[in-house]
């Protein structure tokens, strides 16, 4: 559920050719399955927003951490045994959820790939075959895998070698589990050789390097993997960009950052992109915060708050920002995998075990940076791009990380559909679902 799943989704899609759908709306869906959907994603959303429970629930992050805990992966203790989030799962399922899906896989034969792991196990569940799940986080949680997960055949694919383990600990074969990078979206990578990603990592390295600290220590390393880089300084002042989650979670957190960096802004130093997704509300959050900041006059021209009405319109302007991105703040949701892209990551506070873990996942890859105090942002910024530091974790996302997720997992679908088509006559078509 929400935009972490659809942004792994829409460039296989797009790749493929074949409509994005949703599991939980019509045609597959009907009236009372949609609204078991919505049971599921309404308690979804509100723990992602932890701070607005009510208080008597005591701790709310704790809450959350209770409901997503991932259980450390080399204790002695039986992952393969179904949790009580799995078991709800099974639960849901035996009361409908997910039977439109069901039905239509069995009357087209089509193969299902997912990026949300309740159709994949509704699916093979229901002995449908072809079932592909692309993982989207660094390590992941129980009920990613089914009841009895080594009877299971959903052909896993995984951003990182993490989620191998785990998918194994949890007693999926093996050999169902293919490590193959996130999906990153191809009209930023330009084409299997990387071109235009290396060309705007390089762009992106001169602009973060402000004294050119980092260049001078590893120019060999930089020229050697990136090309050679602009021989003319950038003359654009670096952009930051706010991203916040799909259901507003740390949006209010601009009125704290937005005054620290009201100078910068207005002497051209940086320029702030405030992202709200399809959000209404989170976008008024931004326009008071700016409003509050004494920035009016800077929109447009120093800062930007990027709002779309649907998320395929959003998904297509994010991109072209993030072209133009030079550090993503964000806490650690799926966008965590985009710093393969070369883009520095600011890691706000996460929310729930499985951001924690991607969190600790970036850190130790050595990609991202751990947001300091929000009301003295420009400082630590500041002291970031003099340095070089920025410059280095942006490279080093580039490097470390895999960036062919997307081709990869292509690869393996377009192969074994090929085989497919060759042992009978019908060739089935690709379907990309989430929840």
């Amino acid at each position: 559920m929400g935009y972490g799943h659809l942004r792994a989704a829409l460039p296989l899609s797009d790749a493929l050719g074949t409509e994005l759908v949703h599991a939980d709306r019509a045609p597959f869906a009907d009236a009372d399955e949609q609204k078991l959907w919505a049971r599921v994603r309404q308690a979804q959303e509100l723990l992602s927003k932890p701070l607005q429970i009510a208080s008597f629930l005591g701790d709310p992050t704790r809450l959350m951490d209770r409901v997503t805990k991932i259980p450390p992966l080399y204790a002695r203790v039986d992952h393969a045994h179904p949790n009580l989030g799995a078991r709800a799962l099974d639960f849901l399922v035996t009361r409908g959820l997910g039977r439109g899906l069901v039905r239509h896989l069995k009357e087209t034969g089509a193969p299902l790939i997912t990026t949300f792991y309740a159709p994949a196990i509704i699916a093979d569940r229901a002995g449908c075959n072809s079932v592909y799940c692309v993982v989207t986080d660094a390590d992941v949680h129980r009920v990613w895998a089914p009841m009895q997960g080594r009877h299971s055949r959903i052909r896993y694919f995984a951003p990182s070698t993490r989620v191998v383990r785990r998918l194994v600990a949890y007693g999926v074969p093996r050999e169902h589990v293919t490590l193959t990078g996130f999906p990153l979206p191809l009209e930023l990578l330009g084409g299997p050789e990387l071109g235009l990603l290396r060309r705007t990592v390089a762009r992106r390295v001169v602009r973060l390097d402000r004294r050119g600290a980092f260049r001078q220590l590893h120019r060999y390393d930089l020229v050697r993997t990136l090309g050679e880089l602009p021989t003319h300084e950038e003359t654009r002042p670096p952009a930051l960009t706010f991203a916040v989650g799909g259901a507003g979670a740390q949006s209010e957190m601009a009125f704290d950052f937005l005054p620290s960096l009201r100078d910068a802004i207005v002497g051209r130093h940086l320029t702030v992109n405030l992202v709200a997704g399809t959000r209404s509300d989170v976008a008024e959050v931004f326009y008071r915060a700016i409003h509050q900041s004494g920035l009016d006059a800077s929109i447009g021209d120093g800062i930007e708050v990027l709002k779309a009405p649907d998320f395929a319109t959003y998904y297509r302007r994010f991109n072209e920002l993030l072209l133009e991105t030079d550090v993503l703040w964000t806490k650690p949701s799926e966008l965590s995998f985009y710093a393969a892209l070369g883009i520095p990551l600011i890691v706000a506070k996460p929310v729930g075990s499985h951001e924690r873990f991607n969190r600790k996942w970036l850190r130790q890859l050595g990609v991202a940076l751990k947001q300091e105090s929000v009301r003295h942002a420009s400082q630590w910024i500041e002291e970031w791009l003099e340095d070089g530091t920025l410059a280095a974790a942006a490279f080093t996302g580039f490097v470390r990380l895999p960036k062919d997720g997307t081709y990869r997992i292509l690869k393996t679908v377009r192969e074994e559909s090929g085989a497919r088509k060759s042992d009978g006559p019908r060739a089935p078509a690709a379907l990309g679902l989430d929840s």
